[in-house]
């Protein structure tokens, strides 16, 4: 009942209340976002979500767009300001991302979208996260976040997707606003080691 008739109306509630009650705080992000790393305050990406669907995922941008003498951008690393890395650490970079669920491309509560390009890696069992809507926050991300290797960042959110219910949505939203009050992990799209942790051939061969 929860998954199919109320999960998606509570998801539109959540997001426009958010969005009304820290308006403000869209506005300073946003201000701040443009002085200190210029424009477009907002970044898009392409990520699967439900069904595998591609859709664009929205974020303040946290890194600049310097270049080298060639033209070319810099590293990440680089680009990566004390200002970009504060908004990543607090989440703040995630708030644009309430737009994505009010037009159903997310959900509050989710296996957290990765890139386009990582959907190939995926074993039959493991593209189980990808049967449900992606959220904002999910269980792997209240469970050790950047601690978990991948094949266990995966087999939690296919553990939620099995499990969906109202009070593991609450349970999962409480700890996601715990750790980011006290800042616990890093990012919630830590993704720098997926290639060495699941190639084509381990990944197909494990299940």
């Amino acid at each position: 009942m929860y998954r199919k008739y109320l999960k998606r109306p509570l998801d539109i509630l959540c997001a426009l209340a958010a969005i009304i009650v820290f308006f403000w705080l869209y506005i300073l992000v946003a201000v701040l976002v443009r002085i200190n790393l210029g424009s477009p305050v907002i970044f898009s990406q392409e990520r699967p979500g439900k069904d595998e669907k591609i859709f664009k995922l929205y974020k303040f941008r946290t890194m600049t767009d310097e270049r080298d003498a060639n033209g070319k951008l810099l590293t990440d690393g680089e680009r990566l300001t004390k200002f970009g890395k504060f908004l990543r650490a607090a989440s703040l970079d995630e708030l644009p991302e309430a737009w994505n669920i009010l037009k159903g491309d997310m959900s509050v509560v989710g296996p957290r979208p990765l890139l386009v390009e990582y959907l190939p890696l995926y074993n039959e069992y493991q593209r189980r996260r990808h049967t449900v809507r992606p959220g904002l926050s999910g269980f792997a991300q209240v469970n050790g976040r950047n601690g978990l290797n991948w094949t266990g960042k995966f087999d939690l959110d296919v553990q939620y997707v099995d499990n969906i219910s109202f009070l593991f949505d609450i349970k999962i939203i409480f700890k996601t606003i715990k750790k980011a009050l006290h800042r616990e992990g890093v990012t919630f799209d830590n993704t720098q080691n997926i290639y060495n942790e699941l190639s084509l051939e381990d990944t197909y061969i494990k299940y």
